[in-house]
């Protein structure tokens, strides 16, 4: 049990027999009336986002959340696998539960496997990955019909916006938490 004053980012609460991991939180102390914590929670399971407000320093259960170093290995066309580092043990872990996770991993790239009562709950991937572009169209000086960027595949199959100067082979760094080009590596 922890209250409502020591919620932090990531943390995974138990809500209702759901597990809901904490997105943002903020502390509200009004001027008139009673503080308050403003929530926004995602389901673990689901990936559904729900705002919540809670009172100031409400006891609030939180789960038990085991975050392990794993490297992942290889795709099988279903699942993904990872395996332990301390133990060697391969873990399988499905597609859903990695969700977009995949657009950043390359084999034997090491992340964090969040389980919980032996059940997978998501993938955590470093803030930032640096990937190579393995297909962009040549940028043109002038041609700014789209602000400047183009698309760009990058080695892992994952298609976003870059500036017009990058070429084929470049590394560049992408931000995990919104997908978005960050700069060249």
């Amino acid at each position: 049990m922890a209250t409502t004053n020591d919620l932090k980012n990531g943390m995974v609460l138990k809500l209702e027999g759901q597990l809901w991991q904490v997105v943002e939180f903020l502390h509200v102390k009004p001027g008139k009336g009673p503080a308050f914590v403003r929530t926004k929670l995602k389901n673990v399971l689901s990936g559904k986002n729900v705002d919540k407000t809670f009172n100031a320093g409400v006891k609030v259960e939180t789960a038990n959340v085991d975050r392990r170093d794993m490297q992942y290995l290889y795709n099988d066309g279903e699942d993904f696998v990872f395996m332990d580092m301390d133990t060697y043990e391969q873990l399988p872990v499905s597609a859903q539960v990695v969700g977009d996770a995949k657009n950043y991993m390359l084999e034997n790239q090491n992340v964090v496997v969040a389980m919980h009562d032996g059940q997978v709950l998501f993938v955590e991937l470093p803030a930032s990955v640096v990937l190579e572009v393995t297909f962009t169209e040549p940028g043109l000086q002038g041609d700014r019909s789209n602000a400047g960027t183009k698309p760009a595949t990058l080695e892992t199959g994952y298609e976003l916006q870059v500036p017009l100067f990058l070429d084929q082979g470049t590394k560049i760094k992408v931000d995990t938490r919104t997908g978005e080009y960050m700069s060249r590596a």
